[in-house]
């Protein structure tokens, strides 16, 4: 769980949608222990918010995504956590015995009912409902790699 190279002050998550099922994580730890939340994880050095969170994805779950858009920014005083809209790409969904408990697909109108996912897992998976999102803006720049995301044209 814990990496040398890890950015504890930038974290990434997605919300990724199947057939109108949401992908969960009950969590080991923290203070989302016992509670079902998308999957997520923080970026590791020198590693894009895009690549991070396939990444946390596939460790995690076994899930294979790609990123759509941005759904939401979260900020405070410490860090950021960018969470993302995501396709489904592949794989079984299972736990990864550390981070989590179990893994499953459910049903987004029951995931807003229950008691144990959290409001702002809750609130993610609406906005991920939603019809836009900010979308990857290819652009010519220095210090690759980046990414800028914008309002759709």
């Amino acid at each position: 769980m814990e990496k040398e190279n890890t950015n504890w002050y930038q974290s990434v998550a997605a919300v990724c949608i199947r057939k109108g099922k949401v992908l969960l994580a009950r969590h080991t730890y923290g203070g989302g222990k016992g509670k079902l939340i998308i999957p997520g994880g923080y970026v590791e050095l020198g590693e894009t918010p895009e690549d991070a969170v396939k990444r946390e994805f596939m460790e995690e779950t076994g899930i294979e995504i790609q990123p759509t858009g941005v759904i939401g920014v979260r900020f405070n005083c410490k860090d950021w956590y960018v969470i993302f809209a995501a396709d489904y790409v592949s794989g079984q969904a299972h736990s990864d015995g550390d981070e989590n408990s179990e893994v499953i697909w459910m049903d987004v109108d029951e995931a807003q009912s229950r008691d144990d996912v959290p409001d702002l897992t809750k609130v993610l998976i609406r906005k991920a409902l939603l019809a836009g999102a900010l979308e990857l803006t290819p652009y010519k720049g220095l210090n690759a790699p980046y990414s800028l995301y914008s309002i759709p044209e």
